[in-house]
């Protein structure tokens, strides 16, 4: 309920100010008008025409990123779904902010130029049958933030598709149909007509005049009111697209130059009008090339964009006598040549001598070319991207689930015969060198106490928590520690599965080679320190709170990212940081871990939901034995013998205690109990 209420004290993300947006504006272009609340604007080329649409991505698809906060990106569309530009314009992931550098984040949004929001945009490599040419078109992603991006690359999809949806209703935003280039038919021109392939509409000047009846116009064709029976317009439609049909209605040279354009243009759509009576299809005024002047065409209630295709048109034998031509439209913006569509017509009247005023009315021809001269591409529909992370890193999660497997097994079923083992400890710096070298550097799954506040943030915004699975590595050990949170508490993260807490373990080790000396605080001391990272989480929480942006800059209480997500390639005084821990942990048994990590503060609390107590203790541990407290090097024992579980890492020294009768003080004690009996007997 808490969190509800500071949630809703956050100020709602706005769109960002025009004057800001102006700025990532490149000439010759320029910011239009503003076009919704979601702070589309229109993009204006040098004439002042609109080329194009501005937006950001944060109003229209508020991703969170594993801070909590949303990637915000601006794009620019042209007006047929092209990206002309996507740069970046805010964002707190901190692999970027204090890890990276910002550089590899902006060079990944120059990737977009060009690609189109129809294109199968995805984030990755090619893997298995995709790698031999598919219709995926794949970005480069990150090294070490490849999450991040897909987070990035999902807004900008988003963004992009919900300002084509509401200002570009005529995009096509899948694959159209497109003539099939091996269906052949033989077709003649009165397989044509007879079979409903070419349309034919004739209007009378009868049915002219009646449209123009009442207006300013309606006595200005004297043609049309002595000859009403005649024909005003007799017009044939034909799709020219299927070569059986455009081979049926044309001649063999006119033919042969549709098909050099077409292979010119593939994705033109050619249309044959004939007109043989007296309106004539386009005015004087015409210029070939362009779009007709009293031609225009629309499919489901949306323009489809006509061009004259600038194409000599020899008709075949048999054909409709009268003015010809042929149209092409870009079945990229929509048009679908297997469904049905409307050819609108003007006529058109002038009224007056010397100043004439026009004026006109629209004839309509609806025309469809039968679905089997079509074929209509499988579209590739890119799996979710929580998918395309887990193909990616298909290798890396097989060999992950069986390190765990085998981890877990060994610590359930098998802890105490482990910890027995004369060579334990060497098999367990082993393991620990596996958890730093694949884990950590190779892997990236290094936990931070930044995924807990940006799910903490998440909550407050009511967002969604997708972003989790575009890291299925990280998330796997997620599930497993807090798996492990019920089974035995924080140890099994904190103990085995940390990779900067396996380097802290290195450390202490090299310090004892090296015979440094140790510091230990005392008992009361030791109690004391403690505290100190719950004092660090609260403050975090805090600051999600009080000052969302800050949490990248406070969350660097952790060196994880120093030294395991950038290897320490950072600036001088992030490394100096991570470095005094390593070099205070060879003197101070894993110092960081102990007082200071944050994460370990939730993995303490969350320890809470363990369901056992899976160390055996004896009525003797604590009284009058304390070697398992005494060398408890992580004081998680108490005077009385008891496990202190929250401080617990499951080194699994007292476990081996317990089981060995050359340590254990009660089994030593029993053993010589036992030895004077029998001497006694």
């Amino acid at each position: 309920m808490i969190l509800l209420m500071l949630g809703s004290l956050m100020a709602a993300a706005e769109p960002v100010p025009r004057e800001r947006i102006e700025t990532f504006i490149r000439a010759p272009f320029s910011l239009g008008e503003r076009l919704s609340e979601n702070g589309v604007y229109s993009l204006l080329n040098s004439g002042g025409i609109e080329a194009g649409y501005v937006f950001e991505t944060e109003p229209l698809a508020p991703l969170p990123g594993f801070s909590g906060a949303p990637i915000n990106v601006l794009v620019v569309l042209d007006l047929e779904g092209r990206f002309m530009d996507v740069q970046l314009i805010e964002h707190n992931e901190p692999i970027f902010v204090s890890g990276l550098g910002q550089a590899p984040f902006h060079k990944f949004f120059e990737q977009y130029g060009g690609l189109s929001i129809s294109d199968s945009i995805v984030v990755g490599t090619p893997y298995g049958d995709a790698a031999s040419g598919s219709q995926l078109v794949y970005l480069d992603g990150v090294t070490k933030a490849t999450a991040s991006v897909r987070i990035a690359h999902e807004s900008v999809m988003g963004a992009a598709l919900a300002v084509a949806r509401e200002k570009m209703q005529g995009l096509a935003t899948a694959p159209p149909a497109f003539p099939n280039p091996d269906y052949d038919e033989t077709l003649s021109w009165e397989d044509l007509v007879a079979k409903g392939i070419a349309t034919n509409k004739i209007i009378k000047n009868s049915d002219v005049d009646a449209l123009f009846e009442g207006t300013l116009w309606e006595d200005d064709d004297p043609e049309a009111q002595d000859y009403p029976d005649e024909a005003y317009l007799d017009l044939w439609v034909v799709d020219l697209g299927p070569k059986s049909i455009a081979r049926a209605a044309l001649s063999q040279d006119s033919f042969d130059e549709l098909q050099g354009f077409l292979e010119i243009s593939d994705n033109d759509e050619p249309i044959l009008l004939i007109e043989t009576a007296r309106h004539g299809l386009v005015s004087e005024k015409f210029v070939r090339n362009t779009a007709p002047d009293w031609i225009s065409a629309e499919q489901d209630g949306l323009p489809v964009a006509l061009r004259d295709a600038d194409l000599l048109v020899e008709l075949a034998d048999g054909m409709p006598d009268g003015v010809a031509m042929i149209l092409r439209t870009d079945r990229r913006l929509g048009f679908d040549p297997s469904r049905e569509w409307v050819l609108k017509v003007l006529a058109v009247r002038e009224h007056g001598m010397f100043q004439p005023e026009t004026g006109s009315v629209t004839l309509e021809v609806s025309h469809v070319t039968p679905d089997r001269f079509f074929e209509r591409p499988v579209q590739i529909t890119p799996a979710p991207p929580w998918l395309e992370a887990l193909r990616n890193r298909q290798t890396d999660m097989i060999i992950l689930s069986a390190l765990l497997a085998g981890l877990v097994v060994t610590l359930g079923v098998r802890m105490n015969s482990f910890a027995a083992q004369p060579l334990f400890t060497p098999y367990r710096l082993v393991i620990l060198a596996v958890i730093v070298g694949f884990i950590g550097w190779w892997g990236q799954g290094q936990l931070s106490i930044v995924t807990v506040l940006g799910v903490i943030r998440t909550a407050i915004d009511g967002g969604s928590y997708g972003f989790l699975l575009y890291d299925p590595f990280s998330l796997l050990i997620w599930a497993v520690s807090i798996a492990g949170l019920i089974a035995w508490g924080r140890g099994l993260f904190c103990g085995w599965l940390c990779p900067f807490g396996a380097l802290q373990e290195f450390a202490h080790h090299l310090g004892k080679a090296l015979r440094l000396p140790q510091i230990e605080p005392s008992r009361a001391w030791d109690q004391r320190l403690k505290w100190l990272k719950y004092v660090i989480l609260g403050g975090l929480i805090g600051v999600v709170f009080l000052a969302p942006d800050e949490v990248d800059k406070m969350a660097e209480v952790e060196p994880f990212k120093t030294a395991i997500t950038t290897f320490f390639i950072r600036e001088w005084y992030y490394a100096a940081y991570a470095i005094f821990w390593l070099i205070l942990g060879m003197v101070m048994f894993k110092g960081f871990c102990r007082y200071v990590c944050p994460l370990g503060a939730v993995m303490a609390i969350g320890g809470l939901l363990r369901g056992r107590d899976w160390i055996e203790r004896r009525a003797e541990c604590g009284s009058p034995c304390q070697l398992c407290k005494v060398k408890c090097k992580y004081g998680a024992i108490k005077q009385t013998g008891e496990i202190q579980y929250n401080e617990c890492f499951q080194c699994l020294d007292c476990v081996a205690i317990h089981d060995d009768r050359n340590q254990c003080v009660p089994l030593i004690l029993a053993a010589r109990r036992q030895s004077r009996k029998v001497a006694a007997e």
